[in-house]
């Protein structure tokens, strides 16, 4: 039998990670000068659960607590003390305590940065102690569900200052990472990171962001792991979202108000061994060669390698050959059990193994006996006090009860009193709910029972403790204030009207001097004209005579054809003229020989106009709830007599309907169902006793951003009419048939437009 142990240490490579992340070009050790603060001293002790806690003591006390940021391969984290020397006279401390393996202490220029070397990741909290900085580390239990841990870099300033990110950038870095640069404020902006799903979050604390910036990028194209960087305001944090592809690892940290993201691709192993597993190893790596050796002695070989305790089964037993060269020894351990059919359960530092079978039918028992336990708990009543969920709805969720019971409303329509927003009216008493409900989906336990009270909107839950501590988590999430939403729609009918009139009247006179003084003038009319020409009876004009010519007298004001006659006959022999002139010419055309007057008028119109008419509704409502708004008329619709039955009259509405339910969705966008309404009174009927209704309808689904406004839709109609109206045969005449003809051409143009506006109202928003 061979054995051969290699431990290979990379101390070298954690310093030079430490001075690259620094950028620093030399290394400053000594005690600082001036005002300059030092770190004076580092020590660390052990807790219970495999905490560790490293206390880290500084000439003077800061006051908030450093910057930091962690890498996951390998494990690291890293704090940046900012105007900070090292004052230890070395760079590197051995520590191997729980995780934590080693310290190294690195100071570039007026900073220092403490990066503290892990056997696996682990998440951490810090706090200040007068000179001191305390950072605890949590256990290797808390450590395994680190994937979604969320990193704090710097806690949020007090008081009332806004942060900002003022830019975002992206870059491919030189070994083809993708790498977001946010510029900030100030650096004591809060910044959350995490790993969520596929994606990378960050959430910058109690900042805002210009417009310009709330964006999506789409930066496939540099080549990177990134495909996707979205940035978008959410309440009163800015929230990013970075899309990575493929495998990927990142890091992050932040300089000054820079804040930096580096998500590089992830290298497979080549050491690694087990196919087609994505678990990393990050153990110290060793070589293995045995031929025929019992598997209890190559666990004892590792036991001794990594100072672990571990406690093999009575029912473990075997020999084997292997031989593994600079593998890791968790690697290594994994590849031993999966040979012999073993499995391992860890707890602290102590690493039970057995065969499968034998792990499978212990936990089996316990999880029985746990639940023999549960059947045998006292139990426990308490009472939960809402504060803006309904006690009924929340005994129906507790109970799961998902069916049509929970339902909000029901074929929700414009009716005048919006009638279709009806809710299921709720049960004022509060009955049990032990036995109602899915099973499947209940929260209570099978012998839990739950009531409540609507007056007090209280929850009365009798249970067993465990499951009281389920309902508190649940609660604290879903009983918050609803989110507010204030819609507004425009409806806007825009007239684009065209038309042009061109009409003639002709008129004729013959007049007769009656003594000296008076003269009587009579019309001719053409009364059988079947075009529009009007003739009156035969009139007498009389007037005060200025001049005599020829024995035909002139009057002051002329009783033929006024130039501002409207058309409507009067004298005029040919009446085709236009209704309402924006325009007239006349002449008075006289023949001396016979005494005779023709009155010539040619007037025209031509108008051009438009006009639109806004109807503005708004209504706010909750997030999730149905809301209507209803104005309008109602007409009168006349049924006439039948031999049976006397004449109804019965009403029909008229509305403008504003019918909306919201949803906000996790980005503050929001989906909508709306449903707008927009009627007019039509055109009277041939009986004159009804009236006909113009519809204008709209009723879709469309997603909107906050404060965005979409168009919904529009209807374009266009009417165009040409009439013509003539004096027959002389009308047809080329040329001159256009003084016995009227024209009358319009054109008519309309278009419906709605628009949405759905605003999210701040909670900090009050009327005063």
């Amino acid at each position: 039998m061979n054995l051969i142990i290699k431990p290979v240490f990379r101390m070298a490579c954690a310093v030079l990670f430490t001075l690259t992340s620094l950028g620093a070009v030399a290394v400053e050790g000594g005690a600082g000068t001036g005002d300059q603060n030092n770190i004076e001293k580092i020590s660390y002790s052990a807790l219970q659960g495999g905490k560790v806690e490293v206390k880290v003591t500084l000439k003077k006390a800061l006051t908030t607590s450093p910057a930091g940021f962690t890498t996951n391969n390998p494990p690291r984290i890293a704090l940046d003390f900012p105007g900070t020397g090292n004052a230890l006279g070395k760079n590197i401390m051995e520590v191997g305590e729980g995780g934590l393996r080693a310290l190294n202490i690195v100071q570039a220029g007026n900073r220092t940065r403490l990066v503290m070397n892990l056997v696996k990741p682990v998440s951490y909290e810090t706090r200040l102690e007068g000179n001191s900085l305390i950072i605890t580390l949590q256990g290797a239990v808390t450590a395994a569900s680190t994937t979604n841990e969320t990193t704090r870099f710097a806690d949020a300033g007090t008081g009332t200052q806004k942060h900002t990110v003022n830019d975002i950038d992206f870059r491919r870095g030189n070994n083809g990472e993708g790498r977001v640069i946010v510029g900030l404020s100030d650096s004591t902006t809060g910044i959350d990171i995490r790993k969520q799903g596929k994606n990378l979050i960050v959430d910058f604390i109690d900042a805002g962001i210009p417009a310009s910036q709330e964006r999506k990028l789409d930066v496939a194209d540099f080549g990177t792991p990134v495909r996707m960087l979205t940035t978008a305001s959410r309440g009163k944090n800015v929230h990013m979202v970075i899309e990575p592809q493929g495998e990927w690892e990142y890091s992050a940290y932040q300089a000054d108000r820079q804040f930096i993201v580096d998500v590089k691709k992830l290298v497979e192993d080549p050491n690694k061994m087990v196919p087609g597993s994505k678990q990393g190893y990050g153990g110290e790596k060793l070589s293995l060669n045995f031929q025929n050796v019992e598997v209890r002695t190559v666990l004892q070989v590792i036991a001794d390698f990594t100072n672990l305790n571990i406690i093999t089964s009575d029912s473990v037993s075997g020999s084997l050959t292997l031989r593994l060269k600079d593998v890791p020894w968790d690697q290594a351990l994994d590849i031993i059990l999966n040979a012999k059919g073993l499995d391992k359960r860890k707890n602290g530092n102590v690493v039970w193994i057995a065969p499968r079978d034998e792990l499978a039918v212990k936990e089996k028992s316990e999880l029985e006996a746990k639940l023999q336990i549960t059947e045998l708990e006292p139990l426990q009543t308490e009472y939960y006090a809402l504060n803006y969920l309904r006690a009924d709805r929340a005994k129906q969720m507790l109970n799961g009860e998902t069916n049509a019971r929970l339902d909000r409303t029901e074929d929700a329509t414009c009716t005048p009193a919006a009638t279709g927003l009806r809710t299921i009216a709720p049960s004022a008493g509060g009955g049990r709910g032990a036995g109602s409900g899915n099973d499947d989906q209940k929260i209570l336990s099978k012998r839990g029972s739950i009531s409540f009270d609507l007056k007090t909107n209280m929850l009365i839950v009798n249970d067993i403790p465990s499951k009281h501590e389920e309902i508190r988590r649940l609660l604290t999430v879903i009983d918050v204030p609803a989110k507010q939403v204030m819609i507004e729609a425009r409806i806007v009918l825009a007239n684009d009207s065209f038309g042009k009139q061109l009409g003639v009247r002709l008129g004729g006179q013959s007049s007769n001097t009656i003594g000296s003084n008076y003269s009587v003038g009579v019309s001719q009319n053409l009364e059988n004209s079947t075009l529009g020409a009007v003739g009156m009876p035969p009139r007498l004009y009389s007037g005060p005579i200025e001049s005599e010519l020829n024995g035909v007298r002139t009057y002051t004001q002329s009783p033929y054809l006024a130039a501002n006659s409207t058309g409507g006959g009067g004298n005029a022999n040919v009446n085709l003229g236009v209704s309402n002139p924006a325009a007239a010419l006349a002449f008075t055309l006289m023949n001396l020989g016979t005494g005779n007057l023709i009155s010539l008028e040619l007037s025209a119109l031509e108008a051009d106009g438009r006009g639109s008419v806004i109807s503005n509704p708004r209504v706010m409502t909750s997030n999730q709830r149905p809301a209507a708004i209803v104005q309008g008329v109602q007409i009168p619709v006349v049924t006439p007599p039948t031999a049976t039955s006397p004449a109804t009259t019965t009403f029909k509405d008229v509305l403008l309907c504003l019918l909306v339910n919201p949803q906000v969705l996790n980005n503050d966008s929001i989906l909508l169902d709306v449903e707008v309404t927009k009627d007019t009174p039509g055109e009277y009927t041939r009986d004159g006793n009804n009236r006909s209704v113009n519809i204008s309808r709209v009723k879709t689904q469309v997603l909107v951003n906050n404060g965005e406004t979409a168009v919904l839709g529009g209807i374009f109609t266009q009417t165009t009419q040409n009439d013509v109206e003539k004096v027959p045969f002389f009308g047809d005449i080329p040329v001159l048939g256009s003084l016995f003809k009227h024209t009358n051409k319009s054109e008519e143009k309309q278009e419906l437009m709605i628009f949405i506006t759905p605003r999210i109202l701040k909670e900090s928003l009050s009327i005063q």
